[in-house]
Formats: structure tokens, sequence, C-alpha cells
């Protein structure tokens, strides 16, 4: 606990010196505002529009000053700039947020220490679900076409019911175009390290209230490779997605209807080695191809969402249904199949399969439903009342199962209230959720793999909280939130061998459903030269369910039993931005969550895969904000900038940036050591260094650039939460595990389009 104690010292001085500088607060906003410019990037402007912005928050629709739950938000451009490889890469760098990785292409949302089904995340207005219990299943989601992203940390089961336990992850869409609008963009980027090319083209319009958008991007990307390992076979992977609506937007409200498709083709990293080398085992396929290996997994995604909103006078009826279809399925190098023939008491045939046919294959059917109503505000009391929820089917149409065919069936009914009232605001609601869960029976090979059984589970779950608006510069925020969540097909009737989590697994169902109780404090405070945030939580589960390693093996797998016991998660995100001047800035942030399972011995005291504490800094410079300068000749204009609404006759640059930062890993030996389930990790730190600028011609924008280099000192570490870290250990010096990537260097380009 002493780095604990440290932190929170430093932390307090940084508080300390916001208050000094409350003085030099200056009176009146609208004087910034027209000093800076409405798009300015000064921390502290920014923070104040920060506070006028709508978040869907945990009662619906709220300003973000008055958001009692603690939410952050990651806006076009930061998207835009971001490099990664995936949408929750893109995101994963914001406090108390991490992600459990599966190589390059797939990524998994931790949210303050917790993950898989106890994460929701909502893209096109509906609950994304696509199987997300396996450690490497991650979002179906085409990255390119998510506008901007909402994060709600701490249990949001008013609105979402189960799952919803440690927040919510909002994928919003580009809003809809201004009447008589047509525009779109094209954009390109290119990594280094793994080769990766992408590309995305967009077009979106309004005539009349008749609206439409449409998308189409693809990705490819070989294998990656860092200093320790070389290139890592089973590392490659392929992507492409298209997005296109149509509908209607007029005064009485919107009908909008939507359909996505999502392919995904990574090839799985097994992590062999030579028994003499040490060096992993590489297949008949060059480390620079595009090409899948076998094995490899090809993940289809269909998505339908129709969303309509009708105008009343007193409110709004909001109505939106999605049917999703998530086809997943794994290929394997031929071999030898024994199954028991129809018909037949225990005549077993012999059949080869090819490498053409899938091994495992999930198909899971998912209708989700939500009809509510919201009151305009009236002398400051907002009300909203609504029913949800969704309808699954699951199928096991391979040869090879690890999760019982299912279907799933749940409703909630829900309510909630806010009051605005001078400097404050109160919030809260209740919610009822029933959900049943019948899985089928299977035999194979003369014996029972799977039984016939049927689970019911019905939670009460709900909030309340309040915001002191202190001044425009300073809020405080208080919330408590009880969260629900039945446990999953995998963890109830899981019994076979999980390829892509280089485990067996074992399901258990007599499993309890979980319950939290989680208390959230925050405070965040901006002055002229410094902003600051703090966010602390404390989370009691009832019931807490997890994978423990209980030392066995199957099909040559370790094996791994769910089991469940009570749990606190004790933990705090923390920001301090000096901005001293306006085009120079310091930030720091720092993540700490504590996860503890109560009254048990060293070897299982702490929860498994529990993010390591982490700081990040990052020191940047904006050197020109709406200020031209000729390429090849600089303007050098004593103290006057030409703003964006000036005209120069050549190409120029705007709003040019460069940055230099660090993530520093705080050292993770808070393990969960029983049955060899998890290992320690130790610290590590990586530089990085980025730069973007606007591109104009004439004065009008006709491109943005971005340069990222990542990892740029090319450091060989293990993220805690990759699953490639318990893959073989090599021979050679006695590392277990598959590092991640190294040096890798991102260039971007986005062109907008007007018409």
């Amino acid at each position: 606990m002493n780095r604990l104690y440290i932190v929170l010292s430093l932390l307090c001085l940084g508080m300390a010196a916001t208050a000094q500088d409350a003085g030099s607060l200056p009176t009146s906003t609208a004087a910034r505002a027209h000093q800076h410019g409405e798009d300015s990037t000064d921390v502290f402007f920014r923070h104040l529009k920060l506070n006028e912005l709508v978040v869907t928050g945990v009662t619906g629709d709220t300003k973000m000053k008055n958001a009692t739950a603690p939410i952050s938000l990651v806006r076009p451009q930061e998207l835009r700039a971001a490099a990664s490889t995936n949408i929750i890469d893109a995101i994963a760098h914001l406090p108390g947020m991490s992600q459990l990785t599966t190589g390059g292409s797939i990524s998994k949302p931790i949210i303050r220490g917790l993950g898989y089904n106890r994460v929701v995340v909502v893209s096109d207005g509906v609950r994304q679900e696509g199987q997300q219990w396996g450690d490497e299943h991650g979002m179906e989601v085409d990255g390119s076409s998510v506008h901007s992203v909402e994060v709600m940390k701490g249990p949001a089961s008013l609105m979402y019911g189960s799952d919803a336990m440690a927040g919510v992850v909002i994928l919003h869409q580009r809003p809809v175009e201004a009447e008589g609008t047509v525009s779109g963009s094209a954009s390109t980027e290119y990594q280094t390290n793994n080769g990766l090319l992408g590309y995305s083209l967009s077009l979106a319009g309004n005539s009349r209230g008749f609206v439409w958008d449409a998308r189409w991007s693809g990705k490819m990307a070989h294998q990656y490779k860092n200093r320790e390992d070389g290139y890592v076979p089973g590392s490659q992977f392929r992507e492409m997605a298209g997005r296109l609506m149509l509908g209607l937007q007029k005064r009485w409200g919107h009908s909008r209807l939507a359909w996505s498709a999502y392919h995904l083709v990574p090839s799985i990293v097994e992590g062999e080695r030579d028994a003499l080398t040490g060096r992993l085992v590489t297949a008949d396929v060059s480390p620079r191809s595009y090409s899948k290996q076998l094995p490899y997994q090809q993940v289809r995604h269909y998505k339908l969402v129709w969303d309509n909103a009708l105008n009343l006078p007193q409110g709004v009826l909001k109505a939106i249904v999605g049917y999703q279809q998530n086809r997943r399925q794994e290929f394997e190098e031929p071999h030898e199949h024994h199954h028991e023939a129809e018909g037949e008491d225990h005549d077993h045939e012999e059949e080869e399969h090819s490498a053409d046919e899938p091994s495992l294959f999930l198909k899971l059917h998912t209708v989700t439903y939500d009809v509510r109503y919201l009151t305009h505000e009236l002398q400051g009391w907002k009300l909203s009342a609504g029913v949800g929820g969704m309808w699954q089917k699951s199928e096991n149409l391979g040869f090879e199962y690890l999760i019982p065919a299912y279907r799933l069936f749940d409703v909630g009914l829900y309510a909630t209230a806010s009051k605005t009232f001078r400097q404050w605001t109160l919030s809260g609601g209740l919610r009822y959720d029933h959900r049943s869960l019948h899985g089928d029976a299977l035999e194979e090979e003369g014996a029972l793999r799977f039984t016939d059984f049927s689970r019911h589970f019905n939670g009460v779950t709900g909030s309340v909280g309040a915001v002191w608006n202190v001044s425009d510069h300073l809020n405080l925020r208080f919330n408590v939130a009880r969260g629900f969540r039945t446990p999953n097909m995998s963890e109830l009737g899981s019994n076979g061998s999980h390829e892509g989590a280089l485990r067996y697994e074992v399901g258990n169902q007599q499993l309890k459903a979980e319950y939290s109780l989680q208390a959230d404090l925050g405070v965040d405070f901006t002055s002229r030269y410094v902003s600051a945030q703090l966010a602390l939580f404390a989370n009691r589960i009832d019931n807490y369910i997890f994978l423990e390693g209980n030392g066995a093996v199957a099909d040559e797998r370790p094996v791994y039993v769910y089991t469940q016991g009570d749990a606190r998660l004790l933990g705090f995100e923390a920001g301090v931005d000096f901005h001293p001047v306006h085009s120079l800035h310091l930030q720091n942030t720092f993540s700490y969550v504590d996860a503890q399972q109560l009254h048990q011995d060293a070897d299982t005291k702490y929860l498994p895969y529990t993010p390591a504490p982490r700081w990040t800094s990052e020191l940047k410079w904006e050197l020109m904000h709406h200020r031209h300068a000729t390429l090849g000749h600089h303007h050098a204009d004593a103290g006057h900038h030409v703003h964006s609404h000036g005209r120069s006759h050549g190409p120029s640059v705007d709003n040019l940036y460069v940055a230099a930062g660090l993530e520093c890993y705080l050292g993770q030996s808070h393990v969960y050591t029983a049955g060899g389930t998890e290992t320690a990790t130790p610290s590590y730190t990586l530089l990085n260094l980025s730069a973007g600028t606007d591109l104009t011609w004439g004065g009008k924008k006709v491109a943005e650039l971005y340069v990222t280099a990542q990892n740029l000192l090319n450091r060989a570490y293990q993220s805690h939460l990759s699953r490639l870290k318990y893959a073989d250990v090599n021979s050679q010096n006695g590392h277990q595990g598959v590092y991640n990537m190294g040096r890798n260097i991102t260039f971007k380009l986005v062109v907008p389009m007007q018409f």
C-alpha cells in the first residue's frame, strides 16, 4: 500500500495547487470564449464546454456537469488521432479503463478491474452481443464508424439490466447531417510493425428530412514482432465492415433503420515453441504474408436496428429494436474425429474433417428491445420509465463443443427521476429484472457432454446520487448504485477445450447471481493553469464468479473451473493537467484498483486478472492553433494570429501539435496463484511520440495527418492482461509466453469531403 500513499500525497499537492490558482479565475466565461474562439484547445475553456455536453448517464440524457456517476468522453478528433488496431484499443488509455488482449486484433474492455459480461458495450443504440464471455472474443464493431465514445464507470444495471455491473461503453455513430447538406470522408492508415493497412470511406446526407449514412472499411495486418520473440506466428488478421443507415428526421421525431456487417478473420496465436531452440513454431507462411494460417477464427456479425423517437407535448417516446446474428467459427488442422452415428446404439464412425470445415461453430441470434418515455424538464424535474430486455438463441453447428446450445429471455422494468435546483442535482431510480436460461443436453461418443438444465434469476437494482456544482470550475459528485449480473452460459455449462484461451474450461450449474454495491465520490476542478480530477470508488460484490486453475490437464490443456466467492474492490482514478501557457500541457493520470476475495488465504486472496496500477504522463505542445503557416515559409507576425476565416493562397497547416508520453505500468504482484491460475508481472515503461496537423489550402481544411510512434524504445514486455502471457516456456531463457508488440509507427490520413 506504500505506493498508494505516495500517489495520494502527490495528488493532494496537485489539488492544493489548483486552490492557489482559484483567485486567477476569469469572471466571464463568455470573455474566455471570445478570446480563444469556439474551437479552442485550451484545457480550461474546453472543460467549461465539456460541462454543457449532453451524456447518456444513468438516468437518461443529462448535462455532463449534472451526471452523478463518473463518465469519460472520447471526442471525434481524439479517436481520429488514436493509433490502434481496434476500437477498444483506441480507448483503453482512459483512466480506469484497460483491455484484455489476445494478439493484435482482439481486445476486451475492462473497467475498474471488471470485464467480460460485466461490461455492456452499446453500438447503434443497442447492446452488442457476440459471445463476449470468451477471452479471445473481441468487439465486432468497425472502429472507423465510431464518431465518439462515452464510458460510464460503475453499476449501470438501472438502464441496461443484467451485465452492466462494471459500467457501459457507448459507441456513438456520427450525428445526422444538417438539412440540405451532403458530406463524407476518406481515411487510410499504415503501421510499420505488423504492416497494417486500413481504409474507410463514408458518405452521409440530409435532403428535406430524408437522411442517410453509408460506410465501407477494410483492414489487414501480417504477423507483429517484438525484440524477444521476433515475428509472432498466428497474429495476422483481416477485417472488413460495412454500414448503411436510412431514415426520416422531422419535427415530430425520427425513424431510422441501420444495417451493419462485420467480418474478422484472425489467426490464432498458439505460442508453441521448439524444444531445442526455444523459438516460436512457424507454419509455411511468410511472416509478412497477409494470408491466414491454421488455426484461425472466422467471425461474422450482422446487425439490424430500428430506432424511433416521437416528440410529444410533455416529453419524448423512444422505441428501439435490434436483431443481431453472430457467427463464430474456428478452423484447425485436419484430423480424425469419432462421433456417434445417428439412430445406432453406441456405433461409432470415424470421419476425417478437412481444414475447410469449422471445428467449432457458434451461431448466436439476439433480439433486443427497449421502449421508454422521457419527460421534458418541468420545474427542475425530469422523469423516465420504460421496459427493455432481450431474447437469445445459441446453436452449436460444429463437431467440437465448448458451451451448450441455449435459449435466453429477459425483461426489465425501470423508472428514474432527477431534480435540479440551484447548484444541486439529485437523481436515482429502480429496476426489476427477470432472466431465464435453458441449456440443451448433448451426447457425444456415448457420453453426456452437456446436461439439460434451466435457471431463473430475479434482480432488483437501483441507484441514488447527487452533484453539487459549487461553481463553473468545481463539481462534487456522490453516487451509490446496486448492480446485478446473472451467470452466463459459459460459466454455467462449459465443458470443452477453449483453443483461443489455451485452456480446458468447466462450468458450474449451481452458480448464483452476482450482486454489487458500489459507492463513488468524485471531484473535478479547473483553473486557468491547472485542472485536476479525482474519483474514488468502493465496490462490494457478492458471489463474484471467476475461473480457477485446478492443476489437472485435459485435451493437453490445463483445466480451469468456474467458482465464486465474495469480493471487494477499492481504487481511484486521478488526473492533473498543468497548462502554464495556452499552447503547453503536461497531463498526468493514475489508475489503481485493489481487488480481493474476502476471507481467503494468500494464494487465493486476490481476484485474478486485475489490471496493474498505471501512471501516464504526456507533454503536449500546440505549436499553432487557428494560425496558418505557409509550407516552407513560416509566418512570424509579431503576436498576431491569422484565424481560420482568413484566407491564404497556398498550402498551409493548422492545429499543429507534437507530444511525448510515458506509460508506466507498476509491477502486479497481487495475483491469484492457486492452481497456477496466473503469475506476477514485472513493471515496464513505454515511451510514445505523436504529432498531428490539419492541412489546408486557401484557408480550407483538406486533410488531417497524424503520426504516432508507440513503444519507441522497442521495449520487450508482457501486459498483465495479455492471454498470450501463459503460452509455452522458452527453453533457452526460461521466459514464459509471448510478448506484446514492439516498436510501432502509425501514419494516418483523413480527408473530409463536403458537397
